[in-house]
Order: structure tokens, then sequence, then C-alpha cells
């Protein structure tokens, strides 16, 4: 129900906004668009929003709860025959409002040719021209999390159509159904052998070329101190390792690695689609990745996660924090005095230490439900 305070500065008899959200760049920052766009859907249940994305997040955007459409972006280097194609879709489409949550000149123009009456984006560079509403952040100073910055800014787009932002969503952000988390679970038992009374631990070694990661030896050293601490408190965990597209040879020398310890994991088989691998992430006791779509997955599926980052100032364990639950959340990076991109120097018996305590008290909660 639209509460009286959603209507002010609009008719009754108005039409429902239609709202393009446009986040046409990779996974992780997708996953992290999901709290803005719950909260588009929050303040105004009626309005229809649609979204531009790359074919490669289309998927899960088809997924996504608070999605109503999706619209293909061809990318940047399409030819100018799907450039006019995607102008005349916008076009057609009379879109009440843009929100960019990611800005560059591009799609900027695309909304302004598209002739959208309300854009809004954050005020950086020269792409903030092409829109009538902006939104200064400084998000280079990585102040608050991104996914926060969306959320801000979905909220002033509201103001702007004369909503009042209703209390924010709480995770999860991708909420499942029960019968959907147990027919993942029960998947992996059936295909893996995995036992349902044990703590499910996935690892995923790769970074997707765009993130400083572990190596999987470093990787196998963790595995191995969680291993002992738990097993030491009668919660042996079961190992599962998972990879992207390209990924995979890593998670190969990781689970030769982890062999070589005396340590078993499986490796997820390869998945029909992005969308299939997501949902299986459904069923983890704990993620473990670096700063990679994956990671956010899992933290927008409100699953438990150990997020590995560098200490870069625009990749800070702050700016790229998961949308979990703030319980559900770890997080390591270098020292200070480090390289901030020096992997290496992460304190991985401290790291383990965390991870092996999270597992444990997650244990205690569902062993006493």
């Amino acid at each position: 129900m639209t509460s009286s305070a959603s209507v002010a500065g609009r008719h009754a008899t108005d039409p429902p906004p239609h709202i393009l959200v446009v986040r046409n760049d990779k996974l992780g920052d997708f996953m992290l668009a999901w709290p803005a766009l719950a909260c588009l859907k929050a303040a105004a249940p009626e309005a229809r929003v649609s979204v531009l994305v790359p074919s490669y997040t289309a998927p899960l955007a088809r997924l996504c709860p608070w999605i109503d459409e999706v619209i293909l972006d061809p990318g940047s280097r399409a030819g100018q025959a799907a450039q006019r194609q995607l102008l005349a879709r916008l076009r057609r489409e009379r879109f009440t409002a843009m929100l960019t949550l990611f800005s560059t000149p591009r799609t900027g123009w695309l909304g302004w040719r598209a002739g959208i009456p309300q854009r809004l984006a954050p005020a950086t560079k020269w792409a903030q021209l092409f829109y009538n509403h902006r939104v200064v952040q400084r998000r280079s100073r990585s102040a608050k999390p991104e996914y926060l910055y969306n959320v801000e800014l979905a909220e002033a787009l509201l103001r702007v159509l004369g909503r009042s932002p209703q209390p924010r969503p709480t995770p999860p952000y991708w909420p499942l159904a029960p019968e959907v988390v147990q027919s993942r679970r029960q998947s992996l038992v059936d295909e893996l052998g995995f036992d349902a009374g044990r703590p499910w631990l996935f690892l995923h070694a790769g970074s997707g070329g765009s993130a400083v990661n572990l190596t999987p030896t470093r990787y196998a050293d963790l595995a191995t101190a969680v291993d002992s601490r738990l097993a030491d408190a009668a919660i042996r965990p079961q190992w599962l390792l998972t990879a992207g597209p390209g990924e995979e040879p890593a998670a190969l020398e990781l689970r030769d690695s982890l062999a070589i310890r005396g340590l078993s994991a499986a490796l997820l088989p390869a998945r029909e689609s992005l969308a299939e691998f997501a949902l299986t992430l459904a069923a983890a006791d704990l993620f473990i990745a670096g700063s990679t779509g994956p990671l956010h997955i899992a933290g927008c599926l409100n699953r438990p996660t150990a997020g590995f980052y560098p200490a870069r100032r625009s990749a800070t364990p702050l700016r790229w924090q998961t949308c979990n639950d703030e319980t559900r959340r770890l997080a390591f990076s270098p020292p200070q005095e480090a390289g901030e991109s020096d992997m290496a120097a992460i304190d991985l018996e401290a790291a383990a230490d965390g991870i092996s305590a999270l597992v444990r008290r997650r244990a205690v909660a569902a062993s006493a439900s």
C-alpha cells in the first residue's frame, strides 16, 4: 500500500512512474545495486522499474524481485546500428526518470537523446552535463559502502519524483524462499555426496580479472588453518571450490594443494548459466573470496561472507563491503604499512580465527534452533 507521504507532490490520477536504472558494468557492481532497487520499490511499489545492463548480468537481473524489465546494453563498442536500436527502444518506453548509478558520457547522452524528463546521476566528470539532477558523492574517497552510495542516489530520485523514501530495506536484498535454498542444498547432497549435517564452506580463488586476490597457495594455507580449528571443535567443514569461466585452473591448483595437505575439497561442476551458479551460492554456510562478483552475489543472498581486499583506497573493505547483515560479514586486508596490493601481508592466522569463530557461532545457533 502506498503511504500518504509517498503521494505528496503528485495527483492520484498520475500514471505510475517508469524508472530506468543504469548499472551496465561488472557483476559485483550490479549486485551492489540491488539495495537501491529495493529502495525504489519500497517507496513506489507501483512503479515500473527497468534496468539497462550488459548481456553478462542480464540473467541475474531477470531473477531480481525489484526489477520489472531488463533492457540489454550492447556496449560502447557496438556498431552504430545497435546504438540506434537502443536509443529507439529507450524512446519507445517513455520513461519518467533515469537513475544512473555509474555515470559515463555515453549513458548520459542516451538518456538525454531519449527525452527522459528526469535524469539523475552522481556529480562526477563531464558526463554530469547530460543530467538535470546531480548528487555530489565523492566516491573516490571511499567513505561509505558502494551499495549505500547507490541507495542515496535512489532516495534522491524518489524525492525528485515527489516520493518520500521509506525506511531502508534490510538484507536479504535477494530473498529466496526456504524451499528454494533447501532444494539447492539437496542438489549438492545428490551431486557431490555432501553431508547436510556439516557446515559447507565455499571458496572462490578466482579474481575475474578485476580484483587483487590471494594466490591459490595462500588460500590453501587459509583453508588448512580454518579446517584445523574447526576440527578441534568437532565441527569439521566440507569444502567446495567454485570458479567462473577461465578460473578453473586456479581452482584445480587449489584442490591439488589442499590434497597434498590432507584436506579434501570438491570442485563445483560447471553450471549451465550464471543464474544457476548464483543460486547454488545460496547453499553456502560461508562464502570466502576476494572482492569479486561471486562474493557480492553471496552477500546479496545474505549468506555469511569472508572477503579479502587490497588496501588500495578505491578498493577498501568499506567501499566494497558486501550487502549482507553485519553479523554475517568478515573482511581482511593488508596492514597500513604494507603495499596497497600486497595480499601476502594479510595475517592468515587472524583470518582463520575470525572465520572459524563465525562458523562455530552459526553452528551453535543452528543446533539451538
